[in-house]
Parts: C-alpha cells; structure tokens; sequence
C-alpha cells in the first residue's frame, strides 16, 4: 500500500493550459468553428459600443460563455461565471489564462437585453452557422422537415388571469417583457383568424396558456425548427406563443426567409397533421414546394351519415353529386373567408330514400368546400407513394432535435421572458447544436485532421 507523503510543496510549476485540454473534447472540435465564425462579430457589434467610459467586456468572450452554457446546459448566468471560474476547458475555450477575471454574472444582463439584442447579433451568428454548415456540404436543400416543440416559460401557471382582470399601469408590471407585449397590442393588426386568450401572464404575457407540454396546463412559447433532412441541419428557427396557428404561420416566414438571406428553397416539406390546413397547403402548392404533410380533414362524419368524402366534385360543373347522384350546387359565397358552400335542392333531398342516411334532421344536405381544396387533393394524392413514405421516417430527424435539446442540454423551460428573450434563448439553442453536428461530419469527413477540428 502506497503512501502519500511530502511535506513540501514545489514553489514552481510548469503549467501549459493548452495541454491539458483532450483533443477528443467537445469545445476544442468546436473551437475552430467558432473562432472563425467570430472574427467579424467585433466589427458588427462596435455601433452598440460607447467611445468614452470604462472599457467594456469583449463580446466575443461573452459569446464563447453563452455557448459553453447552453452547451452544457448551464443558463443561469451566475453558475455559468462560478463553472468558467473553476473549469479548464471553460477557461482554455475562452481564451482566459488561469490568472485572468471571469465577467460578473450582471455584465450578460446588460448585453442581452441592450447590445446583443439591438444588434440582432444571435441572429446572425446563427446564419453564420448555417453557411459554414451549406460550405461542408451538409445542407442539400432539397427536403425540409418542420416541427414545433413547447418549452415553459418562465412564468407560474397558477397566476394566470383574464387580459381584462390585470392593471398594466401597475408599477411591478412595468418590466420588458409587458412592455413588449403591449406594443406588439398596438402594432398588430386585427385578425379574424386569431382568437382572444382566455388566459395570459402577468409576468409574461407574449406566452400562451397550452396544455401540449407534459400533458398539464401552463404557460409556454413554441421553440420552431425547420430541418434539413440530409444531416439534420437546422437551417431557421422561430420563436412563437404555444398555439398551433402561430406555429403554422411561423412556418411561412422561415420559407420566406432562407430563401431570401440563405438561397434555399426545399423542394419538399414535411411536416403531421397539424400543418395540413387548406391555407397553408394552399400556399405552399402555389410556391411550387411539394407537401409530404397528411391533410388536416374534419369531414368525416362519426354518426353514421355520410361524410363528406362520399360526395363527388365535378370541377367542370363546379358542383358536387351526391350518392343519390343529385347536384350541390353553390351561390359562390366565401365563408369566413375559408369555404365556400354547396347546397343540394330542398325537393330532391324530400323525395330521396337516402335521406335518413344523409340529412335526417334538416330540410336539405350541405356541403362546405374549402377554398384551397385542390391543394387538399394534391397532398391527398401524394399521401401513401413510396416518397411519402420515405418523408414521414425523415420527419424523425426534426422530433430528435427536441429530444436532444432537452435531454443533453437540460433545455425545458425558458430563462428569459417575453418574445424576444424566447427568440434569443432558441437561436442560441440551435446554434449549439447546429456546431455539435458540423464538428462530428467534418471530423469525421477529412483523415488526418484532429478529432473533428477544421483548418
């Protein structure tokens, strides 16, 4: 048995921080990646700067810490200071010699919530990911796959109350995130589409009282991916309130948008049921994007009358013929601005011995008709084909996005709060593990080049 002995400890020591870091571990295979993505972040930030004062803390380091915290999963900025301060890998990632200060946790307050976010600086940090991810080949463009997925806000869902039960001039309400959500009140346009809540937060009310997470009710925001199927890259992301209208209108926006900053433009989409809405089929059909998504159908009749489905639509005619093979015909007047109404004669339906299977309870059958049924069709008919087929497993590549996230990196509930904290924590979130999988292919992809590092 062994003893360990020695009184004396050695008055010098020779220490090479570089060393001591495994070129197997993560921060360094992300480290290249990272270093050349933020050589420009000084110039873009520099406006947001003051000339005079104190010097301030260089925002590429801040940006190396806020990227080993949400590698790691630490967020809050306190712990995330105390690990920098203790961990080797920390510090050697950040460029911090062993004598050098860590920033106080209070310095990413100020930064988050005034230069980074003025500067829109996450944002373009995550194209920049994004391209280096198009320049190794690992974004094919040529199928997408969407998803959404909610993550609690920082919010406690026992307090929810009605918008109209809340004093907004109160002086504990006077903070960013109401602030921002009465603007975005009285900016917004009116929309009849878009529901009321019945319930918001006080203390965040940009989020939305959803019951999707966890299967309980609470206040959450939708963390939108859109995914390249070739390696999972995530090519845009979106924060929205927790409500499946919002998730499918964030949905366009980031189409619209990797097209115009990114020169992508799937030839597919994919995406369940939730997307199938005639409207949005509508719109991707006419921008000529081929959509793998099952239709959102609530035709089908459970009481044993015939459903919609049992009618035929003569597109010549524009009339529908029912099973008795007498017409529906329709006045051309758009309901609620979605469908449009085919309606059969009082005197066919009184005479027809199928009336009891058809309309029992009223004077003639109807038939709604949405205005964007023919893309309706078009994704029924694709629904089924071996290329759908192969869609719907793929689809898979974007559900894994989420479980990841919340599994390896400890990311379930929000820190921040209103819209844009939401927006802030998603791109970070997705830029992480967009280098996460850039390091592992080009690591893997060149031979002799260290452990997943690019030259």
């Amino acid at each position: 048995m062994g003893w360990h002995g020695g009184e004396q400890s050695r008055l010098f020591y020779s220490f090479n921080l570089e060393e001591r870091i495994p070129t197997s571990h993560l921060l360094r295979r992300i480290n290249p990646i990272v270093t050349r993505i933020l050589t420009e972040i000084r110039e873009k930030l520099k406006p947001f700067y003051s000339e005079i004062g104190r010097p301030s803390i260089d925002p590429e380091l801040m940006m190396r810490m806020l990227i080993i915290g949400y590698c790691y999963g630490v967020r809050f900025e306190r712990k995330l200071c105390e690990e920098v301060e203790l961990h080797l890998a920390y510090r050697w990632f950040c460029r911090l010699d062993l004598e050098d200060k860590v920033p106080d946790h209070s310095t990413f307050s100020v930064n988050r919530h005034g230069r980074f976010r003025e500067s829109d600086i996450f944002r373009q940090l995550f194209e920049a990911v994004v391209k280096a991810c198009m320049d190794a080949g690992l974004v094919k463009g040529e199928g997408f796959a969407v998803d959404a997925s909610v993550m609690e806000a920082d919010a406690s869902r026992y307090h929810g109350k009605a918008p109209d039960e809340i004093d907004w001039s109160r002086t504990e309400r006077r903070t960013r995130a109401v602030a921002e959500y009465l603007s975005g009140l009285a900016d917004a346009p009116p929309d009849p589409d878009r529901k009321t809540p019945k319930v918001i937060s006080p203390s965040d009310p940009c989020s939305a009282w959803t019951a999707k997470a966890n299967k309980r009710v609470q206040f959450g925001y939708a963390l939108n991916y859109m995914v390249d199927i070739a390696h999972a890259i995530i090519v845009d992301v979106e924060a929205t309130p927790a409500r499946t209208y919002d998730e499918v209108a964030a949905t366009r926006t980031m189409i619209e948008r990797t097209e115009q900053r990114l020169d992508l433009k799937p030839d597919r989409l994919i995406a369940d049921t939730a997307y199938g809405t005639g409207k949005f089929l509508g719109w991707l059909v006419g921008a000529d994007i081929t959509p793998h998504i099952p239709v959102w159908d609530k035709g089908t009749r459970e009481d044993g009358t015939f459903s919609r489905s049992d009618f035929t639509f003569d597109n010549e005619k524009n009339e529908y013929r029912c099973p008795d093979g007498k017409p529906l015909r329709t006045t051309g007047r758009v309901d609620q601005g979605r469908t449009v109404l085919y309606f059969a004669s009082k005197l066919d339906c009184s005479r027809c011995p199928l009336k009891a299977r058809c309309c029992p309870n009223s004077p003639c059958r109807k038939v709604p008709r949405d205005v964007h049924e023919e893309a309706r069709d078009r994704a029924r008919e694709l629904r089924g084909t071996p290329e759908f087929e192969r869609s719907r497993d793929e689809r898979k590549k974007a559900e894994m996005r989420f479980a990841h996230l919340k599994t390896h990196h400890r990311f379930e509930r929000l820190r921040l709060r209103g819209l844009t904290g939401a927006r802030d924590e998603f791109h970070l979130a997705a830029i992480v593990q967009n280098l996460k999988t850039l390091a592992n292919h080009t690591g893997s992809r060149r031979p002799g080049e260290q452990a997943g590092g690019i030259p």
